[in-house]
């Protein structure tokens, strides 16, 4: 069975993740940008979509 050692746990930790590629400032910015204009561009797509289904089920059933 293993065995629980804190430090070489912490050790392990500071090991991984001096091996990851961090992201530059502009980078992060670029990706954020365009996660933020994805999720509006999808937002206004589903609003659309709603209305005209919306529209047309008044249409179909008389309701609303």
């Amino acid at each position: 069975m293993a065995k629980l050692d804190p430090a070489q746990f912490v050790r392990d930790v500071r090991t991984e993740v001096a091996k990851v590629t961090w992201p530059s400032r502009k980078e992060t910015l670029i990706t954020t940008g365009l996660v933020l204009a994805m999720s509006s561009l999808a937002a206004v797509f589903f609003l659309v979509v709603d209305q005209a289904v919306a529209f047309a089920m008044r249409g179909v059933f008389g309701l609303g």
